[in-house]
């Protein structure tokens, strides 16, 4: 199924509306564990990071039709900030409490090491053993890239990398090995794992930078879904005029079945 893209209201009454129009009732009921991925790369708010008011909405949606357990989980790429601090910041201490949601910091979990060939910038890699563990959801917003060009759900799995082994070279941040060659280390980084379901929120869009920088204006004022996170990406893209041919992870990207 192709990716659905619905206007944005609000969120109480779009995330169902755009979920439900990729057939997503069916797939989480079937599901035993659940991981909401959100883009908290900082602690800045809403644009830049995934509004805690679209999470809220999407576990409301996964307990409606879904007995599966439920996280949130992230590995922020700000050197000068936990994980932690930044939900705090950002209201998801707060939502966890309130919906009985557990947090979880991405960046200090227990890794695996896998290896694969065919990844020419990420031959082997270290991932958290809960990737393999839990159904991904994807939330990012959607933004340009200073250095990627456009930032997605793709990008968006760069949280799951542990600062342990990809923080300092190449810059500051957390993730900042992935920055030397970052269109191939996206690609490779979603060979190993890729979302399983993505909801973009375009309902602001920022058209400049990721980390700041205006708003769209008007708002772009749409929600996006599907259980191809590249297709998610393109048609994301195109939101804020970028051709996706030009985006080299998008491009050279090939979707991959999600589970």
């Amino acid at each position: 199924m192709q990716p659905q893209t619905i206007p944005f209201l609000n969120y109480e009454d779009s995330v169902p509306a755009v979920l439900d129009a990729v057939r997503a009732r069916e797939r989480l009921a079937e599901k035993q564990k659940i991981l909401l991925k959100p883009n908290l790369v900082t602690s800045m708010p809403h644009p830049v990071t995934t509004s805690t008011a679209c999470c809220r909405a999407v576990i409301q949606y996964i307990r409606a039709c879904s007995p599966a357990d439920i996280i949130i989980a992230e590995g922020t790429g700000d050197p000068c900030e936990t994980t932690h601090e930044v939900f705090d910041k950002l209201g998801y201490t707060r939502l966890s409490k309130e919906l009985d949601v557990p947090l979880l910091d991405l960046n200090t979990e227990p890794v695996e090491q896998s290896k694969n060939p065919d990844c020419p910038r990420l031959p082997e890699l270290f991932l958290p053993r809960i990737a393999d563990t839990h159904f991904i959801i994807s939330l990012p917003v959607l933004k340009v890239h200073t250095l990627s060009k456009f930032t997605g759900s793709l990008k968006n799995m760069m949280g799951f990398a542990p600062p342990a082994h990809y923080a300092g070279a190449g810059g500051i941040w957390n993730k900042a090995a992935f920055h030397q060659g970052l269109q191939q280390a996206i690609i490779d980084l979603n060979r190993y794992r890729t979302p399983d379901l993505t909801l973009m929120d375009a309902s602001i869009g920022m058209p400049d930078q990721h980390l700041g920088g205006r708003s769209c204006d008007p708002p772009v004022g749409t929600l996006v879904a599907g259980f191809d996170a590249l297709s998610v990406d393109r048609a994301s893209a195109a939101l804020l005029g970028l051709d996706w041919q030009k985006i080299g992870h998008l491009k050279n990207f090939g979707p991959v079945q999600p589970k």
